[in-house]
């Protein structure tokens, strides 16, 4: 055990799913030309306006709530000053002392245990632009397609204590922001990044150590590698008698290391103070109860329900409730027929192996809930063998076939004709007279042997539980 306890917090920027910048009326879309969806407005020409975006405000007030956060009636944006190449109005626009909403509040599960990690504050803001930065000509760029895009800053309490509390913190965070609908949740391009203060302690010491701060971490993986790296990099700092130095460390992917990046700043080194163009925002009390109402099912109460109404392990429950569209799937695949348990093991196996492959979202897939119900309907029935339907799965859920029209076409009914089969199994027996008799001397493992010969004569179509029955008639007579 370790002799210190890492304490750990996160600040999470999510990208708000809304058509429009947050001050102007840019396209947010992304993968457009550079510099292309810019005005005025978002490159911080003298004398225009910026003008606050209802929907991300709406956005930012239902995160609030799910997370059960106290919405505060006035909020203030403020300028947020520093000096950065893609930051074309040498401020950004953001809230600091009078925030969107805090006080909030997000339970994890880490196993069978549920931790409870506080939520500080959320507040709204504008995205920076971005340096693309050349190889061969030395030279630098600035696109600033995504200046003035909504975001939403997301701050914990220091309340994870390990890695893998932090990465479930993050996942369960991603997943509420996708099930309303306000962010896409993907870290590859950057609509869900984090930044990781960590600091360690001696263990049982209530007081602080000295935190750095991990920039830009854009997906799962790296925020656990990140701060594995770090707890070791502190601990040997302190184990050698040495202070840990606050600052701000950047992640080498490549190498797995954390890299000095600059002192650590504080909130004055920011000078923030109210921006004069934007006047408070004041949430009408009426906004807030109809944006309550419109609240989906949310991951952890959806657990909670897959937990009791279809009798779910805890693992398979956290995997199907992980994506929205995933548990929206299954929920239809149960509605059109088939048992809750098979079509879990069926996702969870088959579906999510075809899902990664094909690189595919939920939502892509084209093999409808009820052809899924079908299938598992066949197997159910003996009318396919759980063989055939493995082997014919990926075809059918790659072009969105109907399993029973494809069965019957490839003419791949299962053989459950007691007198067809007899004859078969009679001859793999009469085929293979040494290994009846070691079958018959003890060696009872050879009867997968046999299995195996009937399925290949009949092209795998034979009943395998009748294969079975018969096999153990003749060999044990």
């Amino acid at each position: 055990m370790s002799a210190y306890e890492p304490v750990i917090g996160l600040e999470v920027h999510a990208q708000l799913k809304t058509a429009s910048k947050i001050f102007c009326s840019c396209s947010t879309a992304f993968g457009r030309e550079p510099n292309s969806n810019t005005c005025p407005v978002c490159t911080g020409m003298p004398g225009v306006l910026p003008v606050l975006n209802k929907r991300a405000v709406e956005f930012g007030a239902k995160m609030a709530l799910a997370v059960e956060c106290r919405v505060n009636p006035r909020s203030i944006f403020a300028r947020k000053n520093y000096f950065y190449p893609d930051l074309p109005k040498g401020y950004q626009i953001s809230q600091y002392e009078e925030p969107l909403a805090e006080f909030g509040r997000l339970s994890i599960s880490m196993g069978e245990a549920i931790k409870e990690v506080g939520i500080t504050r959320i507040h709204m803001e504008e995205d920076a632009g971005k340096s693309l930065h050349g190889t061969g000509d030395r030279t630098s760029y600035v696109d600033l397609n995504r200046t003035g895009v909504p975001l939403l800053e997301i701050v914990s309490e220091p309340d994870m204590r390990s890695p893998e509390e932090a990465v479930a913190y993050l996942k369960a965070l991603r997943a509420i922001l996708v099930y309303l609908d306000i962010c896409d949740g993907n870290m590859e391009e950057g609509s869900f990044r984090c930044d990781a203060n960590i600091s360690l302690r001696p263990q049982g010491q209530e007081a602080f150590g000295t935190r750095t701060e991990l920039k830009n971490l854009n997906s799962f993986r790296h925020v656990q590698r990140a701060l594995e790296y770090e707890i070791a990099r502190q601990e040997d700092i302190l184990d050698d008698g040495d202070a840990v130095v606050q600052e701000t460390r950047l992640f080498d992917v490549d190498k797995g290391v954390t890299r000095s990046m600059r002192g650590k700043e504080e909130a004055h080194d920011y000078r923030y103070f109210p921006d004069p163009d934007l006047v408070p925002l004041c949430l009408d009390e009426s906004w807030l109860t109809t944006w309550g109402a419109e609240l989906p099912e949310l991951p952890e109460a959806k657990r909670r329900r897959f937990l009791d109404d279809y009798e779910l392990s805890l693992d398979d429950a956290q995997t199907l409730t992980g994506e929205r569209e995933l548990a929206e799937y299954f929920e239809a695949v149960v509605a059109a027929g088939a048992s809750a348990k098979a079509a879990a093991n069926w996702m969870l196996t088959e579906m999510l192996r075809e899902i990664r492959e094909a690189g595919l979202a939920p939502g892509e897939v084209c093999f409808r809930p009820e052809q899924l119900a079908a299938l598992l309907d066949l197997i159910e029935k003996q009318t396919i063998s759980r063989k055939i339907a493995k082997d014919i799965y990926p075809e059918i859920f790659r072009e969105g076939l109907d399993p029973e029209q494809y069965v019957q076409d490839k003419g791949l009914v299962q053989i459950s004709d007691t007198s067809a089969l007899e004859a078969v199994v009679q001859e793999v027996i009469d085929e293979n007279p040494a290994e009846v008799e070691a079958y018959q001397g003890g060696k009872k493992k050879l009867v997968g042997f046999f299995v195996g010969q009937v399925m290949r004569k009949t092209q795998g179509q034979a009943n395998p539980k009748l294969v079975n029955e018969l096999l153990a008639k003749r060999l044990d007579s």
